[in-house]
């Protein structure tokens, strides 16, 4: 994800996938341990979808585990289910997609993103570019194995495949 799209999509799947926050006390321990779930609401601009889309979770019973490696990567692993709401600002129609899946990313000392995920995933968000360039929604609920990668700043997608299927096509499903 490049330009403000690849930023927004970046922090959007970072904040819900990689979200942490401090364990409650029945998490604490030695070694790393399933903390509850980020990843607040946010909105995304008008140029994802034709119009503004508001992205909720109101169910979010997935956790993450963190681990930091020596090397100065950090593996992000997490599981759950996660049902998300998406509202089109401009007509208040929503649907509402369970995602449940694990996945894993990895995000290298150099700032690079490698990401994995099976199962029921979303929101994947690409800016409108990346979208044309692998053939795929800019925003969608998908099934199956989703990995991609992105390189360190400047956050250019250098790979990405579906070995899967589009389950939603959030934007056309909204219009």
């Amino acid at each position: 994800m490049r330009r403000l799209g690849v930023i927004v999509a970046l922090g959007a799947l970072l904040g819900l996938f990689g979200g942490v926050v401090t364990p409650s006390p029945a998490l604490a321990g030695r070694g790393p341990k399933w903390e509850p779930p980020g990843g607040p609401p946010f909105t995304l601009p008008a140029p994802f979808c034709g119009f503004k889309l508001r992205v909720a979770f109101p169910v979010n019973h997935e956790y993450t585990k963190v681990l930091h490696h020596a090397d100065g990567s950090t593996t992000f692993l997490f599981t759950g289910a996660v049902t998300a709401s998406y509202t089109n600002l401009q007509t208040g129609k929503t649907i509402t997609v369970p995602e449940n899946g694990p996945g894993k990313a990895t995000i290298g000392a150099d700032g690079s993103i490698t990401e994995v995920h099976t199962g029921r995933n979303g929101p994947f968000i690409l800016s409108p570019a990346d979208a044309k360039r692998f053939g795929l929604p800019t925003v969608s609920v998908t099934a199956g194995r989703l990995a991609f990668s992105v390189s360190a700043p400047p956050r250019v997608i250098t790979s990405l495949s579906l070995h899967g299927h589009v389950l939603v096509n959030v934007c056309a499903a909204l219009t």
